[in-house]
């Protein structure tokens, strides 16, 4: 870890761990501790979305600022300030950097262990199984020789994180390396069978116009008879916006499948967007001409078009059928407006401001949909989501930490319930929901990440403070 290289350095000496003469100890465990605390928001980096939403540059300009800071608060007030450090050191000096609110919950989680009352005691510990400790040495080569002896590899617990860490950072690295080995693949080597590039293209691309989902629309859909009273569903708008969405994505695949086979019989000219489709199909990859009208997606090309014909078949039944009985969240091009909808009839039904609803929670017994009996009177079942670095006991009804080797478990069906002023339990643990696992967006104009969708208050029997640690999210859609 960083914290090595700054205790090792030649930027820390005797002169500066003495140089607070109001409160010496404090000032010489504080310093350890906010140090240490800098190398755990860099360090923490590692494990990509599960660390950090976004990957942000904290360096040690960051860490200096929030020494002095801290040296003067404690020469100027006779008692700490402890509100006042945390602030300054976790909303300003570190806080400034990030642009993500979860994030930011997530800096202010982890400074709360290394900034509070019980540090200056003797012996804290870092950490619960006690490898990490702050020491009570007032000399510098004490601090060097405890930090040499600290372990040469950090194990997740350090960062609040359990094992299962370590694999989601493992994995990510093997997928950067496999990425690296595609990329610089020669495009005119022989594929298997003796096939040429060319031949293996053309043949995908007749597979994939085979399976491509016909047109959404209703069928023997009657028009209005005059007179007849408009009912305004909001569900029903947000339908019909989510087709309209989906018959574009369609066309645009059919169509560019289509000139694709021209180009590679030389019927027409092979265009840079072609030729990047080209590239992609022989990767495995989403062409860019399809996930620029597309939905959110890391999947690789098989994986996605069969992600893609699930989603297509839950609109069409819905077309045909009417209203499921619970709603695939992940389906959606724009979950939010789904949500919104959902408030918007509940508001118009029962004459209630929709700006003063939310949504409250209840977390159903069943995690397949087709175990529920009916729909609910008001809100909404949303099935389909997955859970990242927990899970849900259904005996127990709380979360739980998951189990080893276990990176995603399924949800159990969640019943939406629009509620009027609702307020969340503090006990509860609001966990985010993201449409990808790459969590990381643009900010949008409601102040939130276009990755995020909405808050789900969850039961634990845990501190809060240990999920937003772990990293614990929902997300719509998985890698592969």
């Amino acid at each position: 870890m960083c914290i090595r290289d700054r205790y090792m350095g030649n930027d820390l000496t005797q002169e500066k761990l003495d140089s607070c003469v109001s409160k010496p100890d404090e000032w010489r465990k504080l310093l350890f501790s906010l140090s240490f605390f800098h190398a755990v928001v860099q360090e923490r980096r590692k494990f990509g979305p599960l660390g950090w939403n976004i990957r942000y540059e904290f360096n040690d300009s960051d860490l200096e600022t929030s020494i002095t800071m801290m040296k003067n608060m404690l020469e100027e007030h006779a008692e700490i300030p402890w509100d006042a450090l945390r602030f300054m050191t976790g909303e300003i000096n570190y806080g400034g950097r990030v642009t993500d609110e979860w994030d930011r919950r997530a800096l202010m989680t982890i400074l709360s262990r290394f900034c509070n009352e019980t540090i200056v005691a003797d012996g804290y510990k870092l950490t619960d199984n006690g490898k990490y400790r702050i020491p009570v040495e007032n000399r510098i080569e004490a601090f060097r020789d405890y930090v040499l002896a600290l372990p040469e590899y950090e194990t997740p617990d350090i960062f609040g994180m359990n094992a299962n860490a370590n694999i989601a950072f493992e994995l990510k690295e093997s997928r950067n390396a496999l990425e690296t080995i595609l990329s610089v693949q020669p495009r005119d080597s022989a594929g298997s069978g003796g096939k040429t590039p060319d031949e293996i293209v053309e043949e995908l691309a007749t597979t994939l116009q085979e399976r491509l989902p016909a047109i959404l629309k209703r069928e023997n859909e009657k028009p209005k008879a005059e007179g007849e009273e408009f009912n305004l569903d909001s569900l029903e708008i947000c339908l019909q916006q989510e087709v309209i969405k989906f018959n574009r994505l369609l066309r645009a695949m059919s169509s560019s499948l289509t000139n694709l086979k021209k180009a590679i019989k030389g019927e027409v000219v092979l265009s840079a967007d072609l030729d990047r489709m080209y590239s992609s199909l022989m990767k495995n990859q989403v062409p860019q001409l399809w996930t620029k009208v597309a939905y959110p997606s890391l999947k690789s090309l098989a994986s996605w078009f069969d992600d893609l014909i699930e989603r297509c078949e839950f609109f069409r039944a819905w077309l045909e059928g009417g209203k499921p009985k619970s709603f695939w969240l992940s389906a959606f091009y724009f979950p939010q407006g789904f949500l919104t909808s959902v408030l918007q009839n509940y508001a118009r039904k029962w004459k209630i401001p929709i700006d003063t609803l939310s949504f409250g929670f209840e977390f159903m017994g069943v995690v397949d949909p087709n175990e529920l009996h009916s729909a609910p009177e008001d809100g909404c079942y949303v099935h389909g989501l997955f859970m990242e670095a927990c899970r849900f006991d259904q005996r127990k009804g709380v979360l739980e930490d998951s189990f080893p080797g276990e990176m995603f478990t399924m949800s159990p069906v969640i019943m939406f319930i629009p509620t009027e002023n609702y307020q969340s339990e503090p006990d509860d643990y609001q966990m985010p929901v993201y449409k990808t696992t790459a969590r990381a967006g643009t900010l949008s104009t409601t102040g939130h990440s276009t990755n995020f969708i909405i808050a789900i208050d969850c039961p634990t029997d845990k501190r809060p403070d240990y999920w937003i640690l772990n990293g614990a999210a929902f997300v719509c859609g998985l890698s592969n």
